[in-house]
Order: C-alpha cells, then structure tokens, then sequence
C-alpha cells in the first residue's frame, strides 16, 4: 500500500511581507519560505499511518527556491521517497499546481493522497478537491482522523465542520483527503538526519507538462490590512457596560438616536 503527500512551500509569514511595484505580487528576493502547516499535519498523519499499516510514504512537491530542504526535511522525518514536481514555470497558479501534481501522481498509483486542507498563500482549501477531480477519486477535505484497513481497502475519516459538529465516513480506496489536523504533533527533525538524507542523494526528479488552459483566479491587487483603530476597553457595572455598548451602537448608525 503506497500513501502520498503532497508538500508546499510557502512564505514564512513571521517574516514582514513587502509588496511589489506591481501590486499583484510579493517581493521574493529574501522571502524565506517554510512547510506549510497544514502539510506538516498530513506528513504526520501518513506517518503514523505507515507505522500502523507498514505503507510506503512517497512525497511529492512542485520545485521552487527552497523546496529540496523541505523534501530533505520529509526524508529525515521518515518517508521512503521524495519526489520533486517541475515543469510550467513560475508563478503557477493553485489549479494549475493541482493538475501537475495529479500528473506526476498517476504513475505512483497511491491507495490514499494527503495534503493540507489550506495554504496561507490562497485560502483556497481546494487542493484535495482539485487533486481527486483530476485523478478521478473521490475526495474529503477537513478531516482531523484517518484510519486504514489495508485488507478490507477502506478508509474512515472524521471531518470537523463548524458549530461543534463532526462526520465519520467510510469509502474505498483510493481516495484523496485535505488534512486539518493529525492524531500527533508533527515530529521533528534533527538537522544531523536531514544533513544524512541530503548526503544520501535519494531526492528524486519528475517533469510534467504545463496544463494547456488551467482555470485561474484573476490577481487584480495586494494589499496589506488598514489599521483604523484600537479596540476599546470599557470596564464598570453591568449597567455601565449595557449604556455603552447602546451607544456606540447609536454612534455607528445601529437604532434611532434619542
């Protein structure tokens, strides 16, 4: 049983952000980028996985700046492969991505694909969708528990929706999963075994060919948050709070003033 991961780069978001001159892109020249976190959470979900059902983990991610240490940093946690995705150029966007990487998966045939639910660079949480739309396999996103039954070839999921409320599913495989959440933190990698896995020469290559026409989201402009004020603290009795929050309710237009 072979399980997929699907890994991504992206900005460090600790690091302050610059827009470019043209308004629709960051200024990359001393970005520093980092594992997404959701793709740390599905990383650890196959892992556990493999020590549960002794699967093969083979992750995959589209090549850019810094993307080999992240492959390395996978190797060191414990994967059996590492796969580079290149082709297309850059900037790619999120569904161009998403049929490169089902390309690149065809061929590996997986049982199961993880991936992030979401990545802080779009917001989208459609990878997993996109992923399984293209490989034709049905596909979850929001899910916080897996469980294998490699005899049996099934899955049971938990996905988490809003309000408290949670779904427990059951399919065959193969399918494809967005992770939110995994059963562990993510473990962590010491530098000396991801220095082994980089002298190991193990990290693989694949090229695929750009989508001829992928759907895109049209970029018209970035734009960091205004800062139009501070929230204001209000303290006294249950009265004096009551009185105030009428206010400030009448002073931004809420009910009739008296």
């Amino acid at each position: 049983m072979r399980i997929a991961v699907l890994l991504k780069q992206v900005p460090d978001i600790v690091e302050e952000l610059e827009i470019a001159a043209d308004g629709r892109d960051l200024v990359r020249d001393d970005l520093r980028y980092r594992l997404n976190e959701f793709d740390d959470y599905a990383l650890e979900e196959a892992l556990q996985l493999k020590s549960a059902a002794g699967t093969e983990v083979v992750a995959l991610a589209l090549d850019g700046d810094d993307v080999d240490q992240i492959l390395y940093t996978a190797m060191a946690k414990g994967v059996d492969r590492a796969i580079k995705v290149s082709g297309g150029g850059e900037p790619r966007s999120a569904r161009a991505g998403a049929l490169m990487l089902a390309e690149a998966l065809r061929p590996l045939a997986p049982d199961l694909v993880l991936t992030g639910v979401q990545a802080p660079d779009d917001l989208e949480g459609q990878l997993a969708p996109l992923v399984g739309a293209a490989l034709g396999l049905p596909h979850a996103n929001v899910v916080n528990g897996v469980t294998l039954d490699a005899g049996a070839r099934t899955v049971k999921i938990t996905q988490e929706f809003s309000g408290g409320l949670v779904a427990h599913l059951e399919g065959q495989l193969p399918v494809v999963l967005g992770i939110q959440a995994s059963c562990e933190p993510p473990r962590y990698a010491p530098v000396t075994r991801v220095r082994q896995a980089m002298s190991s020469g193990k990290l693989e290559s694949v090229s695929v060919a750009a989508p001829a026409r992928a759907p895109a989201l049209a970029l018209r402009r970035l734009a960091k948050p205004e800062a139009t004020g501070h929230a204001e603290m209000v303290g006294g009795s249950v009265e004096d709070l009551a009185d105030r929050l009428v206010a400030v309710l009448r002073e931004r237009g809420f009910g009739a003033k008296s």
